[in-house]
């Protein structure tokens, strides 16, 4: 295996687990106790028996050399992948050399390699193209579309009367009138086939909840509806770019067209959000080539995890489509040609003032964006009464913390990484503040005068030490 020599972290084992629970009972596992006959090949393979319930262990085996990303295997009855034993074993792999040492694979672990590596490149894809191929006519396609797009108009049409009468009658009628009110409004926009509208009038019923100033808060929402709303009514005469960003923003699909870019792309961050309908999972990449940003969106239904899982950390050698949209960094991963290997390069930080600006200018392409990725170069985390901020070290500006960052473990682990001196710290800048994702500590060795932009050369390098996830 060319990339043996990698050990991953606890952090980007623990990435790949598809639910919490997983991530739970994998950790349990990830001792010597249960675990016996366990190595690891140069060709990339890692295996071991792992007691279980029954008589028989179970027979568990992860191939970290396929370039598509790892693969795995295990006699378990589950139907996760990958499973708890899998999970298990790469955390025993990644924290203790001598639990699993280099040897010869058992036959059954041969076989299983064997048969996986002997499958044609490029199958799967070519099973797409192929089922693709027998897609229905065109010309009903084209009327299919153009149906939709009408009952999409209806929608909008419909969502503009019903904010219409509730400004003429007063937000408090917002508040005496209780979630109904929207959900019954949302479930007309799902009947119209908008479920972007139908998200966006979903999110309005808990604000007149939120506190304090919620009539601010909603009447600002209500504005972004509006004109997401006329955005679709006059997409005729808008430009291309913020015409897709619209039609997106709406609901409708769309296929990655941007011409792949190959980089080595290093994996910043990953993680879930979830709701009553869906589990969306959101990485964001960064072209260490290119300084391209991209995010992959991955979905996974009510109860399973997204099948995309990446190791946080480390880089792909990959190709990535960008998405059609105004401002859109929403992105495909494509071909991959080599597995995941660590990268010195970083992103390119700035101060928190211009993390602001940078989220102002994106907000002309797309006025509907939540947030854009920032990386901030030397910031200290500081309590703000009971919240925090990340203040300039060298400057008189500081950013606060979104709320939902306060409450999660990462704001400890950026603390405790910090201890009062400056980080770099990559994240999410948005009207709601900045959440970290992911930070380096500075490496006190490096000399002051050293440009830390630099993310090709070593000195951006050498003045970080090792990356920490925070989500």
């Amino acid at each position: 295996m060319t990339q043996q020599g990698v050990r991953w972290t606890v952090d980007q084992v623990l990435a790949l687990a598809p639910d919490e629970a997983s991530r739970k009972a994998a950790s349990t596992l990830g001792t010597a106790g249960p675990w016996s006959g366990t190595g690891r090949s140069g060709e990339g393979t890692v295996w071991g028996l792992c007691k279980g319930s029954g008589g028989s262990p179970y027979r568990t085996a992860v191939d970290l050399a396929d370039p598509s990303g790892p693969a795995y295997t295990c006699s378990c009855p589950s139907h996760k992948v990958p499973c708890k034993h899998a999970l298990g074993l790469l955390l025993l792999w990644a924290g203790d050399d001598g639990a699993v040492p280099p040897g010869r694979a058992p036959d059954w672990a041969v076989q299983w390699t064997a048969g996986r590596r002997r499958r044609p490149a490029g199958g799967r894809a070519a099973r797409a193209a192929g089922s693709g191929s027998r897609s229905a006519d065109p010309r009903a396609a084209r009327r299919r579309a153009e149906r939709r797009a009408e009952r999409i108009t209806a929608g909008a049409t419909e969502l503009e009367q019903r904010l219409a009468d509730l400004l003429r009658g007063g937000l408090a009628a917002a508040e005496q009138a209780g979630y109904g009110l929207w959900e019954e409004t949302a479930a007309r926009m799902v009947d119209a086939q908008a479920p972007g509208l139908a998200s966006r009038v979903r999110e309005l019923g808990a604000v007149p909840a939120s506190g304090p100033g919620w009539p601010v808060r909603l009447l600002e929402e209500c504005a972004l509806l509006h004109l997401l709303a006329q955005g679709w009514l006059g997409r005729e005469r808008l430009p291309e770019d913020l015409a897709a960003t619209v039609r997106s923003r709406v609901g409708l699909p769309a296929s990655a067209d941007g011409p792949p870019v190959r980089d080595h792309w290093l994996v910043l961050a990953q993680y879930d959000t979830a709701d009553a309908r869906l589990t969306t999972r959101r990485i964001w990449l960064y072209g260490t080539g290119s300084g391209r940003t991209a995010l992959l969106l991955s979905y996974g239904a009510v109860g399973r995890a997204p099948e995309l899982a990446l190791p946080v950390g480390l880089a792909l050698d990959a190709e990535v489509s960008a998405y059609p949209g105004a401002g859109q960094l929403r992105a495909a991963l494509g071909e991959r040609f080599a597995p995941p290997a660590p990268t010195r390069a970083r992103p390119p930080g700035v101060t928190t003032a211009r993390a602001v600006a940078r989220y102002g200018e994106a907000l002309r392409a797309d006025p509907w964006l939540e947030s854009v990725p920032v990386t901030l170069e030397e910031v200290v985390p500081v309590p703000d009464g009971e919240s925090w901020q990340l203040a300039d070290a060298g400057g008189d500006c500081a950013l606060p913390l979104a709320p939902a960052a306060r409450t999660r473990p990462g704001l400890w682990r950026l603390v405790s990484l910090s201890g009062g001196a400056p980080v770099t710290v990559f994240g999410e800048c948005g009207h709601r503040g900045f959440t970290p994702l992911a930070a380096w500590p500075r490496n006190e060795k490096a000399g002051k005068g050293e440009d830390a932009g630099d993310t090709e050369g070593d000195n951006a390098a050498d003045t970080q030490g090792e990356m920490v996830t925070l989500c």
